[in-house]
């Protein structure tokens, strides 16, 4: 999951001090190493790196519609704060330890979402990806 299979994060990017834009929910983010994400016009070659991340390391447990493994990410950002998908990328373990919403997800699912042991740019990426998806 999302392909939210997110978690400890390497990457020297200011997503901390990214301030929260466009979120498509009210959730509170104090869980994780993401407190807001600053969001603009959607980048298409950042988009273009999230596909290609998303093929690699998220198809096998989420597809983009209907639910698989996880579940469906096409329109996960009309869902969930920006923040949110990217510490459930970076931090799905401390995410499901300590956020309701993650807590409540594991225990739909019955499946922890593996940590991809992502970057905060890789991460950055699936969340363009999937914004552009929701379009």
């Amino acid at each position: 999951m999302l392909a939210l299979s997110l978690a400890a994060c390497g990457g020297s990017s200011s997503d901390s001090s990214e301030e929260a834009n466009g979120s498509a929910s009210n959730e509170t983010t104090t869980v994780g190493p993401v407190k807001s994400v600053d969001l603009g016009p959607i980048e298409d070659q950042l988009a273009a790196e999230g596909k290609e991340l998303f093929d690699v390391r998220c198809k096998t447990c989420h597809l983009l519609d209907g639910e698989h493994v996880g579940p469906a990410l096409g329109d996960i950002t009309e869902r969930r704060d920006p923040a949110f998908i990217m510490n459930m990328i970076l931090a799905p373990e401390e995410m499901v330890q300590n956020h309701p919403e993650a807590r409540k997800l594991f225990s739909e699912y019955g499946v922890m979402m593996t940590n991809q042991n992502l970057s905060r740019e890789e991460a950055r990426a699936l969340l363009e990806y999937f914004r552009q998806q929701a379009k």
